[in-house]
Order: structure tokens, then C-alpha cells, then sequence
């Protein structure tokens, strides 16, 4: 499979990601965009749990405002398509916001 198909595939799910995690160790010449495109994906979910977990909490002190906080939990989604377009043009460019919080972060891909 192409590098830039499994760094696209890193971004659909937490599945996709740990397909392309398990691909990537195992392959014998570690692509930069892999690696680069799971460090993004994985920051990518972990800022979606931390964004549901805080909607959450919002959602039920003031429920007047949840409605509208639940538009916010469709960054994710924004952010993984702008991360799967980099990696379809085999770009490593940060997505943008949270990107780059998570640059090199993750040392256990290296």
C-alpha cells in the first residue's frame, strides 16, 4: 500500500489509525509521512475526547447553551478532513489550530 494511502487511512477512526500504526511498525522503511500523519491523527482524537468531555461538562451546568456547543464538536471532523487532504498530497503541514501541540510529541511512532 502507498505511504499516502495509509496516511489518509490514519485519519478515518481510531481503527483506520491503528491500522496504519500496526502497517507502519512493521514496514521496513518508515515513511516521514506516516509517521507525521499518525502523530496528527492521534492528536486529532485526543483533542476530540477532551473536546466531548468538556462539551459534556458545559452541556449539563447550563443546558440553555449545549445545542449550540454541539456545533463545536464537528472541529474533529473539520480538522481530520484537512488533515487527510495534506496527506493526499503528501503535505506535512500541521492541521491547522491544534497541529502544532502535537508535532513530534509522540515518541513511541518514531
Amino acid at each position: 500500500m502507498k505511504n499516502q494511502t495509509l496516511a489518509i487511512i490514519a485519519y478515518i477512526t481510531l481503527i483506520g489509525w491503528l491500522y496504519t500504526y500496526v502497517r507502519y511498525r512493521n514496514s521496513p522503511d518508515k515513511s516521514r509521512l506516516v509517521q507525521y500523519h499518525l502523530n496528527q491523527a492521534l492528536g486529532i482524537f485526543i483533542f476530540a475526547a477532551v473536546l466531548w468531555i468538556t462539551i459534556q461538562i458545559i452541556s449539563a451546568i447550563l443546558p440553555s447553551i449545549g445545542s449550540i456547543l454541539a456545533v463545536a464538536g464537528l472541529l474533529p471532523l473539520v480538522l481530520m478532513t484537512f488533515g487527510a487532504v495534506a496527506a493526499s498530497k503528501d503535505i506535512l503541514s500541521p492541521v491547522p489550530g491544534v497541529g502544532k501541540l502535537f508535532e513530534n510529541r509522540f515518541n513511541f511512532l518514531n
